[in-house]
């Protein structure tokens, strides 16, 4: 780690700080579902009988938080969240990557 040169340490930081992002994402997504099921879970368990559970305001918290999900997913990921123009390309080049340092060959 101490012999990177500047570029490579720039390139270094750049990775380190994605992949800090990504995490921050996943453990965002994590907290949304378990929170989530939680509060649905609570009102279907408790509610009375004849109450109505397939209403807006039993979904409404999931709803608007997974906007702002979705907003941070954007800002994680980029525009191009699911299969972007490379996509398939950064794809190729990983199992490719991944089959090469493979020991059963």
């Amino acid at each position: 780690m101490e012999n990177l040169t500047e570029n490579e340490r720039i390139k270094y930081e750049r990775a380190a700080k994605s992949v800090k992002a990504i995490s921050g994402f996943y453990k965002h997504l994590m907290v949304y579902i378990l929170v989530n099921l939680f509060l649905i879970s609570t009102k279907y368990f408790t509610s009375d009988p004849g109450e109505k559970f397939l209403e807006f305001n039993t979904f409404s918290t999931a709803f608007f938080w997974g906007i702002g999900l979705a907003f941070h997913a954007v800002g994680v990921f980029g525009k191009n969240v699911y299969f972007g123009k490379d996509w398939e390309d950064r794809k190729i080049k990983e199992i490719m990557d991944k089959n090469r340092n493979s020991k059963w060959e």
